[in-house]
């Protein structure tokens, strides 16, 4: 099976997550992906030792690249990396803004040698302001782009607990670089791309910005929803806990007369719209507290299913690893085969089959044959 980015080259002066998110899906497309480490590996690899005595975050995010270790800080091996860069499609760094400048690579010379080359650089703030050479890690840009103002309940901020910020600054620098693969087979020129965490949190604080500046800024509600009642976590009889979602007027009929067994809520001026709920939002939660707590998960959820309300278990990680729709891939690593969630996207007819994780400096030898250091 030929994969889409099969042929393409890729070179990756990366650590830490964000760029390593981003190469990977590249790699997982076919793409040759050569990731550059320093003598002491990408730090990432000391994160943890929780995946067959490997760090969590590095196995995710290292499947199907090459590991080549060099030394910048020595003539012969920026040799080598320039001798890579002009056969590369793609350059990838995510060192402190002005960083591959000093080392010699600045992106304007790389792009006016290597007309072709696609340049990505991911940063914390971007490439200039007031905060370019700050130090950028996840939880920082949540807190400094507002996202942990609304997150956790009432009573403090919480940082998300997964490192969005890093993601989905990985996601969008894939998401640049495909763009500008396409626009290359238009016009056979490359592009220098910028990605920054700040942004990629302040784009998904859209909505609560505009709210804030409509005059009505959201408030910190946990598991809950600012607008919209019942809408969060309600405990069955059995202690388990489960989240409902109720969108419409029509869909609080229904939960009133199949589930909470009272029709005449829906005709109640205090329950019947949206707003009516929201305005009465301690006593809306109370009877769909009491009607919940009367039922163990079982029965509670089977009542749900009948209705057809929205609905979900609120699960943690163990409850993950065996849910009926966790899919699966099995990765090789210098530490063994690691089983982990699989990719979200799926092509009918196809099924993919993943490149292990590179132990440090696994391909150096081979590399600096190939490309004469």
């Amino acid at each position: 099976m030929t994969l889409p980015l099969e042929g393409i080259l890729v070179v990756s002066l990366e650590q830490a997550v964000a760029a390593p998110m981003c190469s990977c899906r590249l790699a997982d497309a076919g793409a040759r992906v050569i990731k550059i480490e320093r003598p002491e590996g990408d730090f990432a690899r000391g994160y943890d030792a929780l995946a067959k005595g490997q760090a969590s975050y590095f196995v995710w995010l290292n499947r199907g690249k090459e590991s080549l270790v060099l030394d910048l800080a020595k003539a012969e091996d920026k040799a080598l990396l320039e001798a890579m860069l002009a056969k590369a499609d793609i350059f990838i760094q995510n060192l402190k803004p002005g960083a591959v400048a000093k080392l010699g690579f600045a992106i304007e010379r790389l792009r006016r040698d290597y007309p072709r080359l696609i340049a990505c650089s991911v940063s914390g703030y971007g490439e200039s302001g007031p905060y370019a050479q700050r130090k950028a890690y996840d939880m920082l840009i949540q807190a400094e782009a507002g996202l942990a103002s609304l997150t956790g309940g009432p009573e403090a901020p919480a940082r998300v607990g997964v490192s969005v910020c890093d993601i989905g600054s990985g996601m969008n620098a894939y998401q640049a670089i495909l763009e500008a693969l396409i626009a290359r087979g238009r016009t056979g020129e490359g592009a220098a791309i910028s990605v920054s965490m700040f942004d990629t949190i302040a784009d998904w604080m859209a909505t609560p910005l505009l709210q804030h500046e409509g005059g009505s800024p959201p408030k910190r509600v946990g598991l809950a929803h600012t607008s919209i009642a019942p809408y969060g976590v309600f405990k069955a009889k059995d202690g388990a806990d489960i989240l409902i979602s109720i969108q419409s007027d029509r869909e609080w009929r229904v939960l009133a007369e199949k589930v909470l067994g009272n029709a005449a809520l829906a005709t109640d001026p205090k329950f019947a719209t949206n707003i009516a709920r929201v305005k009465h939002r301690a006593e809306t939660d109370g009877l769909v507290s009491a009607a919940f707590g009367a039922l163990d998960v079982g029965p509670l959820v089977e009542k749900l299913a009948a209705a057809d309300i929205a609905f979900g278990r609120v699960n943690g990680p163990a409850e993950l690893g065996q849910h009926p729709h966790l899919r699966r891939i099995a990765v090789g690593s210098p530490g063994g085969p690691i089983s982990y969630p699989a990719p979200p996207a799926q092509w009918a007819g196809e099924t993919r089959s993943y490149r292990p994780v590179p132990g440090i400096g696994e391909h150096s030898a081979r590399i600096r044959a190939e490309f004469g250091g």
